[in-house]
């Protein structure tokens, strides 16, 4: 993680970096709100400056949240994405 944080600021570009979540049935029993689990644990979240989640929404749509970050508020986006056919 340290070696793709300098090469972020040595190159100003933003790094992508994904975790996989999984359900936590225990949650439920200590009323926590999300019940979702980092697979990878929380070392990627502590790492990274912004945290989005995506999931699933109606259809084809898909939703983008916020979910941590130090200068944006908590917010959500539905998008889409199409794909473009070819010409021939």
């Amino acid at each position: 993680m340290s070696i793709l944080s300098k090469l972020s600021e040595q190159f100003n570009i933003a790094i992508l970096i994904t975790n996989q979540v999984m359900s936590d049935p225990g949650a439920t029993m200590t009323f926590i709100a999300n019940p979702m689990k980092p697979v990878g644990g929380h070392v990627i979240g502590h790492a990274s400056t912004i945290r989005l989640s995506l999931r699933k929404g109606k259809g084809d749509q898909r939703v983008c949240k916020v979910y941590d970050a130090p200068n944006l508020p908590e917010v959500e986006c539905i998008f889409q994405l199409l794909r473009k056919k070819k010409k021939k």
